[in-house]
């Protein structure tokens, strides 16, 4: 994998300051320690470092085509590679390098912008034609792989793999958006297309950025969309068959390497499913690792070791910490801007375990969204019924004022968290079910914001960004918020955390469940062969029967857990409370400071649990310490 930045000058052609353009580059060594390159010419420099994966003797970037005309900085791999140069020869192109980078330079002189069309594979690029003047930025379907850009006041556009690379350049404006804010409040992310900061942005996934010198900057254009239907087979087991079949081909193009390969194991379904594709598609044992914690609530080893001998997988097993909160301000400097996912500190740390061996590791991310494999989409389910039952002007005043009265439990499980469902079921469809995924709901966020931050807002609430993506969504109530998830925490969260915690350790790492030939056809199956009496990814544990024991396909979901409510209360205590109660987040006049005393000492009593939203808090101190005061 890699990292790429760029400098644009849309005004003109000015000379690009190349000192600077490799200070950006810099930032982002990590992506590829192996090799860095830079172009520049009058309106545009180029820069690159590189993480060797295929053809390692060649295929050094900036990469050009024969007379120079041509040059691309890119970060990925396209997976269709060899068929596409094969058809690029018949249709008279010259190839120097046996690497993927090259199809693309070859691939925009035969088709232009809808060469991407044609990748398959996860990438983010930039490419600048100089017979067209032309800068094309683009991103893959999913959004596996990152692309930031800026428009500066001084008429440059900037672009990096991570927003690190922009804030390496002065002419960057640190303020904040404070739509983000409430954004990253609500869900634990800044979803895309919006940053941290005002001026920044993320391109989307499945969307492209076509620039000219003299021209304004135009919008992103979308090329791709998931399209739910029911189209595909009706039979279960011939559906399961298919299913397998085609995410063992997808796993089996991503096997080439010219590095040591292997696979994350975490013992689930979707990782344990993809390693026993590995298994049958390899000769040698298949390299895995996984990581236990000492706390049995959390530990998913023994799980991970049950497909490991199955499969007689050469398994490498670390035992984590239980106190592992060293990382709390490593993760701020990772991400550039605040994410308050917990498990990013594990993911940094199975990332970090895998690779001692490998350079490229596989994993199962995007099982849970594609097949329905979250709890949460069962209850949305379940309260959609019960909108569809009961009229809304009787359900919005009724379930609203239960939702009111009823006390809060954060302690119990969830069927009797009732108070939480009285609250969705008074919304409709999607204030529902951004009630449901919400990482701190409208109540507690009302309190959180002090009355300054909220006039910034001017009215704006963070459940417009499902808003936006609720009108091109599919009916069907599951196809539904499948749609919304794919378009929001797989890119924001998901892949987010798993690309800067593999990166921070050099780490390409491989998501065949995301394919995008698999991902379309996995929309296609009806939405009860998903979902059906309440067992999420119901066709694919059942056609994996033969392949994974038991207690491994129908066991219940664990996750990436990290114990905060006991941090908080022991080791973390005063951390916590200087952090929340200190001059950083007192200076950015966002916060009520009334409710941040009261929330850390109900917590910290134990009258309390608001671990989540001092989590939240704990990482956004740390981002505006680290980032924002640098």
């Amino acid at each position: 994998m890699c990292g790429l930045v760029g400098i644009f000058d849309r005004t003109g052609r000015r000379d690009i300051d190349a000192g600077l353009l490799s200070r950006m580059n810099e930032t982002q060594y990590h992506r590829g320690p192996d090799e860095g390159g830079i172009h520049t010419e009058p309106g545009v420099g180029l820069a690159h470092r590189r993480l060797s994966i295929i053809d390692l003797s060649s295929g050094q970037q900036p990469l050009f085509n024969e007379d120079g005309s041509v040059v691309v900085v890119y970060n990925g791999e396209i997976y269709n590679f060899p068929e596409l140069s094969t058809r690029l020869k018949e249709l008279g192109h010259s190839f120097r390098t046996h690497c993927d980078t090259e199809v693309i330079v070859h691939a925009w002189e035969e088709w232009g912008e809808a060469c991407v069309e044609r990748f398959r594979g996860m990438f983010a690029f930039a490419l600048w034609d100089r017979n067209r003047q032309t800068l094309f930025l683009a991103r893959d379907r999913l959004g596996i792989k990152p692309l930031y850009y800026a428009q500066l006041d001084d008429g440059h556009i900037i672009f990096a793999s991570e927003l690190k690379g922009l804030l390496a350049h002065p002419g960057l404006q640190r303020d904040i958006d404070p739509r983000a804010v409430e954004d990253y409040f609500a869900y634990g992310y800044v979803p895309d297309p919006k940053t941290i900061l005002r001026q920044a942005r993320k391109l989307a996934p499945g969307h492209i950025l076509t620039l000219r010198h003299g021209q304004a900057l135009p919008s992103p254009r979308q090329y791709w969309d998931v399209s739910f239907s029911s189209s595909g087979p009706g039979d279960e087991i011939l559906a399961g068959s298919e299913l397998l079949e085609r995410l063992k081909e997808a796993v089996d193009i991503r096997l080439v390497a010219e590095v040591p390969l292997g696979a994350f194991l975490s013992g689930g379904v979707d990782s344990s499913a993809v390693v026993a594709m590995m298994a049958g598609l390899s000769d040698k044992p298949v390299n895995t690792c996984s990581i236990s914690f000492g706390d049995p609530k959390f530990n998913e080893a023994r799980y991970a070791a049950q497909v490991a001998e199955r499969y007689h997988t050469d398994h490498q097993v670390e035992e984590v910490n239980p106190d592992d909160f060293d990382l709390i301000d490593k993760l701020a400097g990772l991400y550039d801007e605040p994410f308050a996912d917990s498990s990013a500190m594990p993911t940094y740390r199975v990332c970090q375990l895998a690779r001692k061996r490998v350079t490229v590791a596989l994993s199962g991310d995007g099982g849970d969204e594609n097949l329905a494999g979250y709890r949460r989409y069962r209850w949305h389910l379940h309260e959609e019924r019960m909108r569809a039952f009961m009229p809304a002007a009787i359900r919005r005043p009724v379930f609203g004022l239960l939702g009111k009265l009823y006390p809060k439990a954060d302690w119990a499980p969830k069927v009797l968290r009732a108070k939480s469902t009285f609250e969705a079921l008074a919304r409709d469809s999607v204030g529902g079910y951004f009630h449901s995924v919400s990482h701190l709901g409208d109540p507690l966020r009302s309190r959180l914001f002090s009355r300054q931050f909220k006039d910034q807002l001017q009215g704006y609430n963070a459940v417009d960004v499902l808003k936006q993506h609720a009108k091109h969504a599919p009916d069907h109530p599951l196809s539904f918020v499948q749609y919304l998830d794919i378009k929001t925490w797989l890119a924001g969260d998901i892949l987010t955390k798993v690309d800067r915690a593999s990166m921070a350790h050099s780490l390409e790492v491989r998501v065949p469940l995301l394919d995008h030939k698999l991902v379309e056809w996995m929309a296609t199956l009806p939405p009860d062969m998903k979902l059906k009496g309440g067992e999420g990814k119901a066709v694919f544990k059942k056609a994996l029967t033969s392949h994974l024991p038991h207690d491994i396909l129908y066991r219940p979901k664990m996750g990436f857990s990290v114990p905060l409510a006991s941090w908080f209360r022991g080791p973390l205590k005063e951390r916590v409370r200087q952090a929340v109660l200190g001059p950083v987040l007192a200076e950015t006049g966002y916060f009520n400071s009334r409710f941040l005393k009261e929330m850390v000492d109900q917590h910290q009593s134990g009258r309390r649990d608001y671990s989540v939203p001092l989590w939240s808090l704990l990482m956004f101190e740390s981002f505006a310490r680290q980032v924002l005061r640098c």
